[in-house]
């Protein structure tokens, strides 16, 4: 069986680093709030290429405390419509709707499966007050003119990088596009770790003071409390293990592009779509998609040949009971993906013998 994602031998080659780190913290005897989060902080905001970072429990979290910022700035307000990726992980949207805020969902591109710049600029109007850049897949969804017609109509630009670390628009990593952006690090994820795990990166000075008084329960200052905060702190074992795994997250995701490049080459079905990229470094292929009409039957096919698939994700945003009120509109494209994407393994303990394996058994689909 070649394993979707085998996180244990992802992690086994950081398992001498990562004993010497808990032993370290155990010693310190400081699990909260401590050293470690702080040079965590520093070291991936000097990579995504940002002023600020303020680790936080996961990346839902992130999101939440970005919005729920720009309401207590007094930017963004209860009822404010946010544009929002049909085809996204729902948290996306939780986060805008927990801070009471309107979304409005944008159908995604039907060749890179993301709602991006031409999609994004497409749905802006006058009521548009923040745009959701969700960089889906780890394929990176700004561009300068949605930055431009943003910063023309004074709406803010949030990032959800929760798949994307390490991808890059024209020499930027994304993460550090827009006005701020929130990071996941559950463990599946490019730069994962072994828990729960976020971040928001921003250069906006008072945004991130407001957020990191938010996330250690609206205060600044032990026992006094400004706003109405959240527990939400990136602890000092999961920053440890992130300071270690962030040093090899350029080469691991240079394997998956390899990876990505070997599959879109060789693959060659009539019924099957792989992505189309116009640019590798833009996408560091947290998640590779291929779309098949009958993707239940391929799944099946696969299983047999010795391959793990997942599907990202089986019901769109607006269709899932939370959303209930959203079920009537229509979203075809993002609706056509729930039915058809299946995602083959796409990471960096791949051997050349497994991706042709993963080749062979995608064209012998029948």
């Amino acid at each position: 069986m070649i394993p979707y994602l085998p996180l244990n031998e992802i992690n086994a080659q950081y398992e001498s680093d990562i004993e010497a780190a808990v032993k370290r913290i155990l010693c310190r005897g400081w699990y909260i709030l401590g050293e470690e989060c702080s040079a965590f902080e520093r070291e991936y905001a000097q990579y995504i290429g940002t002023q600020h970072c303020i680790g936080c429990g996961n990346g839902y979290d992130a999101l939440w405390l970005i919005f729920n910022a720009y309401k207590q700035l007094g930017i963004l307000h209860d009822g404010d419509k946010v544009l929002v990726p049909a085809n996204t992980f729902i948290a996306s949207a939780l986060a805008v709707t927990h801070n009471n805020l309107c979304p409005v969902f944008v159908d995604p591109c039907p060749q890179s499966y993301l709602a991006g710049e031409k999609e994004m600029l497409a749905a802006i109007d006058d009521e548009t007050k923040a745009v959701l850049l969700v960089h889906l897949y780890g394929q990176n969804s700004f561009g300068d003119n949605l930055a431009q017609e943003c910063q023309k109509r004074g709406i803010i630009i949030i990032e959800d990088n929760a798949q994307a670390q390490g991808a890059l628009y024209r020499g930027a990593h994304t993460g550090s596009l827009g006005d701020a952006a929130a990071h996941s690090f559950y463990p599946g994820k490019n730069l994962g770790a072994m828990g729960d795990a976020g971040a928001v990166t921003t250069n906006n000075n008072e945004l991130a003071d407001v957020i990191k008084a938010l996330h250690n329960y609206g205060s600044k200052r032990k026992y006094v409390h400004e706003s109405i905060g959240v527990n939400s702190r990136l602890d000092e074992i999961q920053a440890a293990i992130l300071r270690i795994k962030l040093r090899n997250l350029d080469s691991e995701n240079r394997r998956r592009q390899e990876v990505a490049q070997r599959l879109i080459a060789g693959i060659e079905h009539p019924l099957v779509q792989t992505p189309i990229i116009n640019d590798y470094s833009q996408h560091v292929f947290h998640i590779f998609p291929l779309l098949c009409n009958s993707r239940d039957t391929l799944k099946e096919h696969l299983a047999k040949k010795g391959i793990e698939t997942q599907i990202h994700y089986p019901t769109a945003v607006h269709r899932q009971e939370c959303y209930k009120q959203y079920a009537t509109l229509s979203y075809p494209i993002a609706e056509r993906l729930s039915q058809q994407e299946i995602s083959l393994p796409c990471h960096p303990q791949l051997s050349e013998k497994d991706v042709q394996m993963i080749i062979e058994a995608v064209n012998s689909y029948q």
